[in-house]
């Protein structure tokens, strides 16, 4: 619960600029979009650590584990995206959350 509690603080906006973000959905959609992406990111960078690495002929080996290998290793860069200790998702949500706000208030350098 105090995870949870966490991230609802780290959306802590004024009263005066939440109504901006609009529907509660946008932020789901905010936090989705931010942790896709640090799985994205995750995995590309896990891609090289296993780019040398043979297929082990004990499991089968061959073309088959060389082609669902890369399927793993999105797999693992969505587990590591979702334990939360890296911290990009919230570095990004953050961003995305401040873009938003630029765009809707017009600011002088307002995101188009």
């Amino acid at each position: 619960m105090d995870a949870a509690l966490q991230n609802i603080g780290d959306l802590a906006l004024s009263q005066a600029t939440a109504p901006r973000l609009g529907k509660i959905a946008a932020v789901g959609n905010i936090d989705k979009a931010a942790s896709d992406f640090e799985g994205m990111f995750m995995t590309q960078m896990l891609q090289p650590m296993f780019a040398g690495v043979a297929v082990d002929p004990v499991f089968g080996g061959g073309h088959g584990e060389e082609m669902m290998r890369s399927f793993l290793v999105q797999e693992y860069g969505k587990m590591i995206a979702k334990s939360g200790h890296i911290g990009i998702a919230a570095a990004v949500k953050n961003e995305m959350i401040r873009a938003q706000q630029i765009a809707q208030t017009g600011g002088p350098n307002a995101i188009q």
